[in-house]
């Protein structure tokens, strides 16, 4: 796993161009401590850093192919990448035994088409010094970040923000109000959006061409997820779910290094540390997060599961936090507002496993491929409750609104768990057709930041009228495109890094999201239980008081945060920081939410990251 950076800069001395290059790779070190290279000609430059997985002693990068008409700066893992090889073995002269130089020559040799084979997480810059043509792509999924700009007849990509901004100081850094309003609708930038004005991501599955001659980006899907379509029967898809998960993770076991997993108790990465623990010759080390409330706690059950797989445990206490460790984790490695507060403890688990292992495994994937969110669970619950008579509703709504809310974990409390799904029902208008959870209801949004409301960038889906022929299935197929890559794996991507930490997901393998979006909605479900097909296809792998706990996620206690200092300093934010937030209005929020009357955390959290980064200047901070 590694940090890439390209700039194009023909205005520029070589010199200078090598600077900006190596102060990215300096920004990026923490992506890629085990070496670094730049190489320059002609204004036009690659870097890379390199945490070495595969291949230790070879593969540098970047890297030039024969001749040095191409040069390739290469950032993930091709977990097929033997098999890959072999098929260009009669074009290409092998000169290392890594996944790098296979990359460079599918590409050569076959073009960007060479991507249909390739099994893996990846993003990617290739120079072709020849014609003057950079291709750069990213994989399915959108697992591994490319971030861009384009000025003044430049161009500058790079793994994360602050690398970038290093590559392009005098690129356009203001705010971008489109992408401010989809951080209040959503907490996150949507895929191939930025807080930046002039910031573009490379959307997950996409190639992006460009040329100083022609000037102006092109960028096409490469990869599009469809639905539909299962041509076996529901016993036979059962079989190939369980080789397909078992296989996927069998490859993500392929290193030069030792290999690890998170393990939190939950369905998903107990079944993946239970398949990676099969065959080793040692137990595999795994790795986790306790929690001093014992509401978010989950460390017992990963002790419990750790036991049954018979893995070697190490767990970690998360406690008190520093505002600076929060300010360099998200104004450093992520480099824009992420409202997302299990960011701070899976750092911390990262931190944890990085000091023992290279690589860990996670159950990322799962919930998206088989139907596993609560939100799936109240979706299936609005059927029923929008067929009550209106009146009904109304009154439904009301006694629970009128009930305090606990700040309880929502696994843990069924009047909290009622006063979410109420939350559903005032957004259920608002999220059709659905994109990604709202954070906020919409009566509220209109009184804490009105001016935003009209805002903020569209999405296109492929394949969406499939999609939205079942409510379900429109779920699962927006989250898999817009939840997971915008904000599951940016968590995981930019925390592990922080650690120097690769993280590898096996139910992100394309195999198994062909087959688990190719399935009927019906066959995901069973009442009110998501991970029908997991559950039958894998009910072998676990002990049944695993696959019977409660679902819980990775929460963190920010409402106690709130009715204690963390609150003193949003309004101490609120009272400084220009912003297009209604002050007085959030600050009657955050009194609502002290007096516990209703659970605000994740709201005051959400205004409480952007504040925090238009204090620290709106602009990456390294």
């Amino acid at each position: 796993m590694c940090g890439i950076s390209f700039l194009a800069a023909p205005g520029l001395e070589d010199g200078a161009v090598t600077e900006r290059l190596v102060l990215a790779n300096k920004r990026l070190h923490h992506r890629g401590p085990d070496g670094d290279g730049v190489t320059v000609a002609n204004g036009i430059g690659l870097a890379h850093t390199r945490l070495s997985i595969i291949d230790i002693a070879g593969s540098p990068q970047p890297m030039a192919s024969p001749g040095g008409r191409y040069c390739l700066s290469f950032n993930g893992e091709i977990y097929n990448y033997h098999d890959v090889r072999a098929s260009l073995a009669d074009r290409w002269s092998f000169r290392t035994t890594g996944d790098t130089e296979v990359l460079l020559a599918g590409l050569v040799c076959v073009g960007p088409a060479i991507l249909d084979r390739m099994e893996g997480m990846w993003a990617f810059c290739l120079w072709d010094r020849e014609r003057r043509t950079l291709v750069a792509g990213r994989d399915r999924m959108g697992k591994k970040p490319l971030y861009y700009t384009e000025w003044s007849g430049m161009l500058a990509m790079a793994s994360e923000l602050s690398a970038l901004e290093a590559l392009a100081p005098d690129a356009d850094w203001s705010e971008d109000p489109a992408s401010v309003a989809d951080y209040f609708r959503y907490g996150f930038c949507l895929p191939g959006w930025t807080m930046y004005l002039g910031i573009r991501e490379v959307r997950p599955g996409h190639i992006l061409t460009w040329s100083p001659a022609n000037g102006g980006i092109r960028e096409r899907r490469w990869w599009t997820l469809k639905t539909g379509g299962a041509a076996v029967s529901q016993r036979q898809a059962l079989t190939a779910v369980r080789q397909t998960l078992e296989a996927a993770v069998d490859d993500r076991l392929v290193a030069d290094v030792e290999v690890g997993a998170f393990l939190s108790g939950g369905v998903d990465s107990s079944l993946v540390c239970s398949l990676a623990n099969r065959s080793r010759r040692a137990p595999l080390k795994t790795f986790t997060i306790a929690f001093g409330d014992r509401k978010y706690d989950e460390s017992g059950f990963a002790r419990m599961a750790s036991d049954v797989i018979g893995t070697e445990h190490h767990v970690e206490t998360f406690g008190d936090w520093e505002p600076s460790q929060l300010a360099r984790l998200v104004m450093g490695h992520v480099g824009q507002p992420f409202a997302d507060p299990s960011l701070l403890p899976t750092a911390l688990v990262s931190s944890v496993a990085g000091r023992r292992v290279k690589v860990a495994l996670s159950g990322d994937g799962g919930d998206e491929l088989f139907c596993g969110y609560e939100r799936y669970h109240a979706r299936t619950l609005l059927r029923w409750y929008f067929a009550l008579p209106p009146a009904a509703r109304r009154g439904v709504g009301r006694t629970i609104r009128a009930l305090p809310e606990p700040m309880a974990h929502h696994s843990r409390s069924l009047l909290k768990k009622a006063h979410l799904f109420q939350d559903v029902v005032d957004r259920h208008e608002a999220e059709t057709p659905y994109i990604a959870n709202h954070v906020y209801p919409p009566d509220h949004a209109q009184r804490l930041f009105p001016e935003l409301m009209s805002q903020g960038h569209a999405v296109a889906f492929p394949h969406a009228e499939s999609a939205r022929a079942d409510d379900l299935l429109e779920l699962m197929y927006a989250d898999a495109l817009v939840y997971l890559p915008q904000d599951i794996l940016v968590k995981v991507d930019r925390a592990s890094m922080a650690s120097s930490l690769e993280v590898r997901c096996p139910f992100l393998d394309s195999r198994l999201v062909r087959l688990a979006f190719s399935f009927p909605p019906t066959w995901h479900r069973e009442g009110m239980r998501g991970k029908r097909m997991l559950r039958a296809a894998m009910r072998a792998a676990l002990p049944d008081r695993i696959w019977s706990r409660r679902k819980q996620g990775f929460g963190v206690p920010i409402h106690a945060w709130f009715r204690a200092e963390l609150g003193q300093a949003l309004e101490e934010l609120l009272n400084t920081v220009a912003s297009p937030l209604h002050a007085n209005a959030f600050h009657a929020y955050l009194k609502e939410h002290r007096a516990g009357q209703r659970d605000h955390g994740f709201r005051l959290w959400n205004a409480y990251i952007y504040l925090l980064w238009k204090q620290t200047g709106a602009r990456p901070q390294f």
